[in-house]
């Protein structure tokens, strides 16, 4: 690939982008899926190599669509994928798995993570992840949605400490994990991957981030991607469904907020001062 871009680091030393491309809603329209697929295609070029999805995404149809879409460079993209929570047994996480790499058209998972805390039996769940990962069917596995007790109960599972990464909603508007869970990822080496890091397109209008973007000449969107990607050790993946806005998220790389914008976006969305429960979408 051509372009290079910052890198987060897995617990193993792994290096993946610090950008990767989110396929939330992607695959389920017919009259959309060239220019889905242009989107994807452009973003593996521009360093955007990981690819998030789920077997939740479209039942199914957005694995089918980075199949279609990705396939001849399979070896340059790192996929990450994620288990229902009422496939969270032993043996469940594992049909759930041979599935998605049908799917996915692929022999392997790059990352598998289980997808939210839902009545799972979260010993089998890392049981079946470790057996997945000896067979060489996925390279790493990880939670979403997962808080501070959530990771706590984890680790204290006979291999839950292979976890290698926790992803979360995470972005300008929504700084919760920042009080104690960003902190406990940090102290376990874990990086953050942060989903929705423009809080799919609902941050509020005519504040501190259009103020910037004026500025700037970029979108107040870039801002908010730029900040999240400021942050240590977390790694985004918005999604773009059409090849504009993938350059978009790319150029959002190399805004680089002072530290004079970066106190006045703390300013209007304040950091927490005390415990929150974590946020989904």
């Amino acid at each position: 690939m051509a372009n290079t871009l910052p890198v987060v680091t897995l617990p193993d030393g792994e290096a993946i982008p610090k950008l990767g491309q989110g396929t939330w809603e992607m695959g389920e329209r017919p009259d959309a899926r060239k220019a889905e697929i242009a989107a994807l295609r452009e973003g593996v070029e521009l360093g955007m190599t990981l690819i998030d999805t789920a077997e939740m995404y479209g039942d199914g149809e957005s694995e089918k669509l980075i199949a279609e879409a990705l396939s001849d460079v399979r070896d340059d993209v790192f996929i990450v994928s994620k288990v229902y929570p009422y496939n969270g047994s032993e043996r469940g996480v594992q049909a759930a798995c041979e599935r998605s790499l049908k799917r996915l058209k692929t022999d392997r998972i790059d990352l598998y993570l289980l997808h939210w805390r839902g009545g799972e039996d979260l010993p089998g769940v890392v049981a079946g992840f470790g057996k997945l990962r000896r067979d060489g069917k996925i390279r790493h596995w990880g939670v979403s949605n997962f808080d501070t007790d959530d990771m706590e109960e984890l680790f204290s599972l006979d291999g839950g400490d292979a976890c290698a990464t926790d992803q979360i909603l995470y972005n300008v508007a929504r700084r919760g994990a920042e009080f104690d869970l960003l902190p406990w990822l940090r102290e376990h080496r874990l990086p953050a991957m942060a989903y929705s890091p423009v809080d799919h397109a609902r941050l509020p209008r005519g504040g501190v981030l259009e103020k910037i973007a004026a500025a700037r000449g970029v979108s107040a969107f870039q801002v908010a991607l730029a900040w999240v990607l400021l942050q240590p050790e977390v790694f985004a993946i918005p999604k773009a469904a059409d090849v504009a806005h993938v350059r978009e998220n790319r150029a959002a790389v190399d805004l680089r907020l002072s530290a004079e914008e970066r106190a006045a976006i703390d300013a209007e969305f304040r950091p927490p001062k005390g415990k929150r429960g974590l946020e989904m979408l």
